[in-house]
């Protein structure tokens, strides 16, 4: 991954009358990345994405795309930057494929190029066969996939996508994750907004986590994961004692948080439970534990969601 920073968010913050729907935000987006930004509706990710498109402007602080503001250099930015709103953007008697084709036009391409390049994204993301359907004849899968595919056209040096799997079948959803991952390798930088946890996890190479307007956590996923005291789980099936020497031991060479032991299964709560199995059970081979079988369990972006804000994500 790139150490250019392609986007830095100043001391940002966002206000609607009273309220704050961004508070003071800070945060470096690196070129060529693809981000995740974790976090429920309302919790300021789309806010935030809109004011880096320029399409608000910042109540306090500056976003920076490629180190032009979008306060003071909002034309600038804008020849960066391509978004894919979470609400498709279109007249109800359009057509997909005049839709995309306009679009193609005002985002440089000549008549031959764009309709070659709008077929081959329709085709890629399975509209070619609804492209002279009315717009509001679409489902709203379909019409999701439209305003997708105006950044597959576009391919901006920064493409936003604001919960871009919204609606989609897993088959559609796979689809355009494909798409993005290419985009991304392609050169652009990638930003993509989802309350997934999933979506988060398969897309992002780092993660920040956003609930109620404020920047709760920020690393790769497994950083995240890492960060939780005790995360990981050993678990063992064994026969024989634990004894309370040999539970000194474990807690003492593994570092562990805690160890519990019920109906023949010992689970051993330690950080970075990939480097700690294998001494955990030579520990136990080498003090007589005989071990049926042992698995490490990770936790999971839900559990990373929970520490970092006391809330569930589907809460």
């Amino acid at each position: 991954m790139s150490t250019e920073i392609a986007i830095r968010i100043i001391n940002f913050t966002k206000r609607f009358g009273n309220f704050t729907a961004v508070k003071n935000l800070n945060l470096d987006i690196y070129d060529k990345e693809i981000f995740g930004l974790l976090g429920p509706n309302g919790s300021g990710k789309s806010t935030t994405l809109l004011t880096m498109a320029t399409v608000y402007k910042p109540s306090e602080g500056d976003i920076q795309v490629y180190g032009k503001s979008v306060v003071k250099e909002s034309d600038e930015v804008r020849k960066f930057v391509g978004i894919a709103f979470q609400e498709p953007k279109a007249m109800w008697i359009d057509k997909p494929i005049e839709i995309l084709t306009w679009h193609a036009r005002v985002v440089g391409y000549g008549s031959f190029e764009a309709r070659r390049v709008v077929r081959e994204v329709m085709e890629e993301l399975d509209l070619w066969e609804h492209r002279n359907k009315m717009f509001s004849e679409l489902s709203g899968g379909n019409r999701k996939k439209v305003e997708i595919a105006k950044i597959l056209i576009q391919r901006p040096r920064v493409a936003i996508f604001d919960e871009p799997t919204a609606q989609l079948d897993v088959i559609a959803k796979h689809n355009v994750w494909r798409a993005i991952k290419e985009l991304s390798k392609e050169g652009s930088t990638v930003i993509v907004a989802t309350n997934e946890m999933y979506e988060a996890e398969v897309l992002s190479q780092r993660i920040g986590i956003i609930y109620k307007g404020e920047l709760r956590g920020l690393g790769t996923p497994d950083e995240l994961k890492d960060k939780i005291p005790g995360g990981d789980i050993i678990e063992a099936e064994i026969e024989g004692v634990v004894s309370e020497h040999l539970r000194g031991i474990l807690l003492e060479k593994l570092e562990a948080h805690k160890i519990d032991i019920s109906n023949g299964k010992l689970r051993i709560y330690v950080n970075k439970g990939e480097e700690k199995i294998v001494p955990a059970l030579n520990i136990l081979n080498n003090l007589g534990v005989k071990v049926k079988m042992i698995t490490m369990k990770e936790p999971s972006l839900d559990d990373v969601f929970m520490f970092f804000t006391g809330a569930r994500l589907g809460d």
